[in-house]
């Protein structure tokens, strides 16, 4: 192979890598699932030779080893633009701090502001061309390898290859080190299995597609549970069009459903920035050209996305007000997960022809304690972070129905969402909505 004695010289073990690190440095991860845990460990190990490191990373898998390592922060701090479970329970101990971006804002930041010192992702092997693949995380990787000072990647040669679209390899000669220690099946993120109220959500949601839309769900189980009752469905001729690509999509497109023969461009393929799923979902996208990676400010740029006709985006919330605020990534000042890319695919979906931004929820939820918890609420707790403005909000379904509250008026808000909130919430609702002025008195109660 032409490359093979470059790779050889650029090899390295991942103790030798993390000694690269310097004090002050600020250290990129790769994302999703393609976070280098071999250099996380093997960089935790150096705690006491090092101060004020700043990691980042993009939903990192688990608990990262350089925030569990070092509880007073004395040594390294990190922070996520996207929290996983294992970031929510290190931001619990104050071992973790969300970096907030909209999702397809993600490479311009890097390209206009950040300099990374280090970047470190995980790969598939090297191809004979001397390109490693960025597999099932593309997301804003190409533009910080573009910007580190020393690009280091982690090879697992169980990864799968995903075809491009573009900005989904890095040549080995942008490469400054080769690590080759862990390769082994990527981890699997199951979705949870949908219950009851999770089917009836989907049923109305599969109501408002028609033929020839293009699909973009976002994680969860209510729509995963969309995405297998699309599978179940008569519909035809949908494509995709997403951020993340789900096992849904695999069920979509083996079912016959999906494909793409009605998108306006990248036709018959399914676009996504990153995958997470089972090994099913990861054998299917291996060397598949029925997929495409793209780095996220081409998935989610809503200038892009919007050109297709009757976009179809389904994303989850943690609440929503009775003025329409949608409020999807805290409860109270409890930081859950991120914006990522649901206010992208909102907006894009309602400037779609024919498109529809849809946010899902169940009516109520229950917390560790049991308690009950109304989904639909007067205004979003204190210190809640909106995710979706109410001027951007477009329609709301729980199991309880559908609204669309575009164009609508405060009162027509309250009045909708209250329709469709849970039964036992909606007396103290329509008081709530009477204080803050926005209930007509003569509506029915």
């Amino acid at each position: 192979m032409k490359y093979l004695e470059t790779y050889k010289n650029k090899m390295v073990t991942a103790k030798d890598a993390a000694k690269i690190v310097k004090s002050g440095d600020w250290v990129h991860y790769g994302n999703f699932v393609m976070a280098p845990l071999g250099f996380d460990k093997s960089l935790s190990e150096r705690r006491d030779e090092l101060k004020d490191v700043k990691i980042s990373a993009v939903c990192f898998p688990g608990i990262a080893e350089v925030a569990k390592c070092d509880p007073l922060r004395e040594h390294f701090i990190f922070n996520d633009w996207h929290f996983s479970g294992g970031s929510r329970v290190l931001h619990d101990k104050e071992l973790c701090y969300y970096i907030p971006m909209v999702y397809h804002e993600g490479p311009f930041i890097y390209e206009k502001y950040l300099n990374p010192d280090v970047f470190v992702t995980t790969t598939s092997k090297m191809d004979d061309k001397g390109y490693f693949n960025f597999s099932v995380s593309n997301s804003i990787h190409s533009s910080v390898a573009k910007k580190a000072k020393i690009v280091i990647i982690e090879v697992n040669e169980e990864a799968p290859i995903c075809l491009g679209g573009n900005n989904e390899s890095i040549h080995i000669s942008d490469v400054d080190f080769i690590i080759q220690e862990n390769s082994k099946p990527l981890i699997e993120v199951m979705s949870p299995e949908p219950d009851d109220v999770d089917q009836k959500v989907a049923e109305y949601i599969v109501e408002l597609i028609e033929n020839g839309s293009i699909i973009q769900l976002g994680i969860g189980a209510m729509p995963n549970a969309v995405g297998k009752m699309i599978a179940k469905s008569d519909l035809k001729d949908l494509g995709g069009h997403t951020e993340m690509l789900v096992d849904a999509y695999v069920d979509m497109y083996e079912s016959g459903v999906m494909t793409g023969k009605c998108k306006k461009f990248d036709k018959e393929k399914m676009v996504y920035t990153f995958a997470m799923g089972s090994q099913k979902l990861y054998d299917f996208i291996n060397r598949n050209p029925a997929c495409a990676s793209y780095q996220v400010d081409y998935t989610n740029d809503p200038f892009i996305a919007s050109k297709h006709d009757k976009l179809i985006a389904v994303n989850n919330a943690i609440e929503v007000d009775l003025y329409g605020q949608v409020c999807s990534e805290s409860y109270g000042t409890r930081h859950i997960t991120g914006t990522g890319g649901q206010l992208d695919f909102i907006y894009s979906a309602f400037h779609s022809i024919g498109g529809k931004g849809i946010i899902c929820m169940s009516s109520k939820a229950s917390n560790k304690d049991g308690k009950s918890n109304y989904r639909i609420v007067p205004t979003i707790k204190n210190g809640g972070i909106v995710t979706v403005p109410r001027s951007i909000v477009n329609y709301i379904v729980t199991e309880y129905g559908v609204v669309n509250l575009k164009g609508k008026t405060t009162w027509q808000r309250a009045e909708l969402l209250i329709d469709i909130a849970h039964p036992d919430s909606r007396d103290e609702l329509i008081k709530e909505a009477e204080k803050m002025k926005i209930w007509v008195k003569s509506n029915k109660k």
